[in-house]
């Protein structure tokens, strides 16, 4: 046999060699059900979305399934801005930005958007704007039913020009109308918002603790984690509102409140009570006196005492600090299961001594004659 012939040539067929080319080109995603494409290009960014929709037909069709569309957040453009209040903008570049804003929601609309969050920041005062009828207008038409992430500043509008105007009384009166119709507008958003959202668990937001507004909070019912800001240093907090507020929420775990006591409200301390909170956060706050806790879930506490710069001589400092207790009895009388106090890990027997980290500890939150005793507040 002679083993150097030449081998036949092997010839395929024109119909599998198609098949073969084809095959390497195929791309399975398409076979997959509709819910897992949907899940997988949930994870593409909203400007990656918009792409892909060019690709083909039916990626366009997909784009198209509310489902991709589930967060709202209008503080995403100009994000080098963030945290930036009263920053120097042009008129024209507020303008591109309103323009963005207009577009976007026409975008979540057409989209058939179904939001499970929402995070915005608009001046709900500006009657010239008008921004909470497009914040009511996009609840209305987009399914927001299953919103469950609810992050809202009302009260400043992100790079819209700063106003200069010299200060006068007809501009402070015009400032107290603008925090009225801020606050008008807030609750009726904030009421919209408890008939078309009523499974949001996370809030985070500025709050007027008007009656009002309180009422209509608490509606909320499915609320787990909760932060409120102040929204005016002049408006002050009653304790029962507080302790109100903290009752009527029974699934509420989370905390944190940004209360700033005002100086005719200096010597008054609050109540909280909820048998649900397992974390609570007032070092934002300032003025903010416990006399009593009644919050057997509660894990953790952050607590801080932030000096105000107020000068009150002895016979008043000691009027008002007389009818506080010690921050480590309320602590020991209303919170059984604490494990944390700023951060540190509290000892078993915290309860029965107070040691010399506890201590520490303390000084820089109590504001009780033991724990303050400073001219300077």
């Amino acid at each position: 046999m002679n083993i150097m012939a030449p081998r036949k040539k092997l010839l395929i067929p024109v119909s599998r060699r198609k098949m073969a080319k084809a095959g390497a080109d195929f791309f399975p995603f398409n076979l997959l059900p509709v819910e897992c494409q949907l899940h997988v290009l949930s994870f593409l960014s909203e400007i990656d979305k918009c792409n892909s929709a060019l690709v083909c037909a039916s990626w366009s069709c997909l784009m198209r399934s509310g489902k991709l569309w589930r967060v709202a957040d209008f503080s995403r453009r100009g994000v080098l801005h963030l945290g930036q209040e009263g920053l120097l903008v042009s008129n024209r570049e507020f303008e591109r930005w309103k323009a963005w804003v207009h577009h976007y929601t026409h975008h979540l609309i057409s989209r058939g958007a179904s939001l499970l969050t929402l995070k915005a920041s608009f001046d709900l005062g500006d009657q010239c704007n008008k921004w909470g009828e497009l914040l009511s207008d996009l609840l209305e038409r987009v399914h927001c039913r299953d919103l469950s992430q609810l992050d809202l500043n009302w009260t400043f509008t992100l790079l819209e020009p700063l106003d200069l105007r010299v200060g006068s009384s007809s501009h402070h009166d015009s400032i107290t109308k603008i925090k009225i119709d801020q606050v008008t507008n807030f609750q009726v958003l904030l009421g919209k918002l408890s008939q078309s959202c009523p499974r949001i668990t996370k809030m985070r937001l500025h709050f007027d603790w008007s009656e009002t507004s309180v009422s209509i909070l608490t509606q909320f019912q499915h609320l787990r984690v909760l932060e409120l800001k102040y929204f005016w240093v002049f408006k002050g907090v009653s304790p029962s509102t507080l302790q109100f507020l903290t009752k009527s929420l029974p699934n509420l775990k989370s905390l944190t409140l940004h209360i700033l006591v005002p100086l005719r409200n200096l010597g008054i301390s609050y109540t909280l009570e909820s048998m649900s909170l397992e974390f609570l956060d007032v070092s934002p706050s300032r003025g903010l006196v416990f006399s009593s806790l009644n919050l057997p879930a509660l894990r953790e506490l952050r607590a801080k005492k932030i000096v105000r710069g107020i000068t009150l001589d002895r016979r008043t400092r000691l009027r008002i600090q007389s009818r506080w207790p010690c921050l480590y009895q309320v602590l020991r009388e209303g919170t059984p299961r604490l494990q944390a106090l700023n951060n540190e890990r509290l000892l078993p027997d915290w309860r029965e001594q107070s040691n010399r980290e506890l201590s520490s500890i303390l000084q820089q939150s109590c504001y009780c004659l033991q724990h303050l005793d400073s001219w300077l507040w």
